[in-house]
């Protein structure tokens, strides 16, 4: 892992301890970690919500039935179901903060 040192004033040091005792944190690592992790987050979630917009605005129109939403609501589950084994190899044990 690599270490990333930063300068910060007394009354952010300060918080980010109330932070990390007060949130359950092990240490400010964690804790930064965990921001980080929410900032990537927060850019994947803009970046789909930009492709939804602009598939809506610029896909073609498909005609919407009964059969293409129960197909829709099957694809989905299969997604979901493939997303919630697993992965081989990886611990599934870490903190998302």
């Amino acid at each position: 892992m690599t270490t990333l040192t930063i300068s910060l004033p007394e009354s952010l040091k300060e918080f980010i301890d109330r932070e990390v005792e007060t949130k359950g944190y092990g240490n400010v690592s964690e804790y930064v970690r965990g921001l980080l992790r929410q900032a990537q987050a927060g850019e994947a979630d803009a970046r789909l919500e930009a492709l939804l917009l602009e598939g809506l605005t610029k896909g073609k129109d498909i005609p919407v039935s009964p059969d293409f939403w129960s197909e829709l609501r099957q694809d989905a589950a299969k997604i979901q179901a493939r997303k919630k084994q697993p992965e081989k190899g990886r611990s599934r044990s870490r903190r998302i903060a």
